[in-house]
């Protein structure tokens, strides 16, 4: 008799460490950093390419752990209170479910999924080799168990997700980690707008971050080439639309540097240069086109400038390869850069802005949150808010920020003064 007890406790250890082992790989398994074991997959790690082969089918090594695990806990139970009730009686029922709760809670679950958090990576790669027979000789079971959940759910109208939600779901996990990327220092606070600049790519127009046509350059295609030669030097651009007839109807873009070779070539003669011969086609875009889809066309059609129209085909403005790598990086200035009056900040904490100064790069610079579906410059949220063109000096309030006139050129707000509301300590 007592070797029969001593043998069932024996039973009874054996199925705690497994219940432990089914725990810890639950735990090590889904808690892994994907991003390394990605990395270490591609340097060759075979032990890295069988957790993610694992982790593509979770629904099959979610079901094979805790269908092991279910399985030994009930079975370790089940000796339990055998031996218990052999031993006290009816009383063993009770004891066998206090001691049984408490071995399992501490040796079969908690225990183990704390080492397991703490060593995720490397208890993964560890434990995969073996996990995968597991999952393949329960895999009939799993599946069986999946097809009834799945019809249990129908019934009661529960929908599974998609994998456009589960992309977005993804998405919003990457945004999230980045906002965790902390800290003050430069350096951090640039990687992560940078980060959040590359996700945002996609839901951003050109219309947003384009040259509008008041302020791009276009020279008359009918001027004589030695005048076209004069304004190209004056312009601080290397791409210049031509115009013919009218400014919209643009008919050719100027390269500088094109240009520079036919005035090497002519040196006695500079009306002798065709400028239409050597000026590229224009490439027209609809506004709506979103900055990522634009990158791609750029780098597949190795272009660096575009002329944006509205769905009218109006001249709405440029793009350029630069304006979307700004997007990610910052302003990228150079030596034929002109300077504009940006963003001044002032002794009292406002600021001012040029109207021009587009939302998005206050928010990125201030980690502000204005918004900026329906206008996409600050002159552009006045006007919004005002509901008409407001005159100087007129004052607005907003989302707590104060926004005051201070120059209105004809109908274009060129001056304003914002001020953000006071920080809250803490």
């Amino acid at each position: 008799m007592e070797t029969e007890i001593l043998a069932t406790i024996g039973g009874i250890a054996v199925l705690l460490v497994l219940s432990g082992f089914f725990s810890g790989s639950e735990t090590a398994l889904t808690a892994y950093s994907r991003p390394r074991m990605h990395l270490l997959e591609q340097q060759g790690n075979d032990r890295a390419r069988q957790v993610n082969r694992l982790h593509a089918e979770k629904e099959k090594l979610l079901g094979a752990i805790l269908l092991g695990n279910n399985v030994v806990n009930i079975l370790a139970s089940a000796l339990a209170t055998s031996v218990l009730i052999a031993l006290f009686g009816d009383r063993g029922v009770v004891y066998a479910t206090g001691a049984m709760t408490l071995l399992i809670l501490i040796f079969g679950e908690v225990m183990p999924k704390t080492y397991a958090l703490q060593n995720a990576d490397r208890l993964a790669l560890a434990l995969a080799p073996v996990i995968r027979p597991v999952v393949a000789v329960l895999a009939p079971i799993t599946h069986a168990v999946n097809v009834v959940i799945r019809v249990v759910m129908s019934i009661f109208g529960v929908r599974l997700a998609t994998e456009r939600e589960l992309s977005a779901a993804a998405e919003e996990v990457l945004r999230g980690a980045i906002d965790l990327h902390r800290g003050e220092e430069p350096e951090v606070r640039q990687e992560r707008i940078m980060l959040r600049s590359i996700l945002e790519l996609s839901d951003v127009d050109v219309s947003e971050v384009m040259h509008h046509r008041q302020d791009i350059v276009e020279i008359d295609a009918d001027l004589p080439p030695a005048r076209i030669v004069e304004q190209v030097v004056e312009s601080p651009y290397t791409r210049i639309p031509l115009w013919r007839g009218e400014k919209d109807n643009i008919v050719g873009v100027l390269h500088a540097k094109a240009l520079l070779r036919q005035v090497h070539g002519h040196r006695g003669s500079l009306e002798e240069i065709d400028i239409a011969a050597i000026a590229a086609p224009p490439w027209f875009i609809p506004e709506s086109t979103s900055l990522l889809d634009q990158l791609q066309a750029f780098r597949r059609r190795r272009e660096h400038f575009a002329l944006v129209v509205d769905e009218y085909g109006s001249l709405m403005g440029v793009v350029t390869l630069e304006d979307i790598l700004e997007e990610i990086v910052g302003d990228i200035s150079d030596e034929t850069d002109v300077v504009l009056v940006g963003v001044r900040p002032q002794e009292d904490g406002s600021l001012l802005v040029d109207g021009r100064v587009t939302i998005r790069d206050l928010n990125r610079r201030y980690d502000w949150a204005l918004p900026d579906d329906e206008a996409s410059t600050v002159a552009g949220l006045v006007i919004q808010i005002a509901r008409v063109i407001p005159d100087e000096r007129h004052i607005f309030n907003y989302k707590g920020f104060r926004f005051e006139v201070v120059r209105r050129r004809r109908n274009r707000l060129a001056l304003i003064r914002l001020t953000p509301p006071p920080r809250e300590d803490g």
